[in-house]
């Protein structure tokens, strides 16, 4: 498996780093795992977007989702699409309300009602609790604990398995979720507090913790919001687990 760094950004992009965006290839497939603000243009500078065999979206948070708007222009109108070798509709998965809010997203006023209909340019699918096939990976989804719909996913090869929290509080699911995973690629937003809301984000401590309960062969840690001291959060991860690594924009990690 080859995981791939498009943006690592949490909450809104930062100074030249776009928000929430990878992808993960294996056996020639290639998944894309969100595409938040700016990771168009990034997956642009790596590779043809038409590349992309399915994509999944973990929750509808703009800086997990928002450049799928982009990518619904790109699709319809773009004037030589690799069509002929390439299927039309993109399988797209997502939380339940996901045609319909990427639909509003890419054209609310009620004058462009007839281009809300999504389904000519994605074969949507549902995340629901269990595992799905997609391609040569077996993607299990987990509830996380954040203020909107919002998925973790296990995603695994016949060679490795990657555990991708998604944006998530403290939740038993995530001790399910990354349970002896090869790779935990964690959310870990802020640093550690008391004070910090439930329900919302991880912290760099709380990330490590749960690669060291988990027994997660390596810790990758993203989503670090672009106002968080992002040596602290790599402090905290690595004060308890101490091969935590923060990723960067544009980094392959062979799995």
């Amino acid at each position: 498996m080859r995981l791939t760094i498009l943006g690592c950004a949490g909450s809104f992009p930062g100074p030249n780093t776009a928000a929430s965006g990878y992808v993960i290839e294996a056996d020639g497939f290639v998944l894309g795992l969100e595409l938040g603000n700016g990771t168009l243009a990034q997956l642009q500078g790596l590779r043809s977007p038409f590349d992309l065999d399915a994509l999944v979206l973990s929750h509808l948070h703009p800086d997990h989702c928002a450049d799928v708007s982009a990518l619904t222009v790109m699709r319809r109108y773009h004037p030589d699409p690799p069509y002929a070798v390439r299927p039309r509709r993109l399988p797209l998965y997502g939380p339940a309300e996901t045609p319909t809010r990427l639909a509003n997203a890419y054209a609310p006023h009620e004058s462009e009602r007839l281009e809300t209909d999504l389904s000519d340019v994605y074969d949507f699918h549902t995340l629901k609790v269990g595992t799905v096939p997609i391609g040569p990976f077996e993607v299990t989804s987990f509830p996380m604990d954040h203020p909107t719909e919002a998925w973790g996913l296990r995603i695994s090869s016949p060679t490795a398995t990657i555990a991708y929290t998604g944006d998530s509080g403290p939740c038993a699911a995530l001790d399910e979720l990354a349970d002896g995973v090869d790779v935990l690629l964690s959310e870990a937003s802020w640093t550690d507090s008391p004070d910090r809301p439930p329900g919302v984000h991880l912290s760099g401590k709380q990330a490590g913790e749960l690669a060291v309960r988990t027994g997660a062969g390596r810790l990758l840690l993203t989503h670090v919001a672009p106002w968080t001291d992002h040596g602290a959060v790599l402090a905290e991860a690595r004060a308890v687990f101490s091969g935590a690594e923060l990723v960067r924009q544009g980094a392959v990690y062979e799995i």
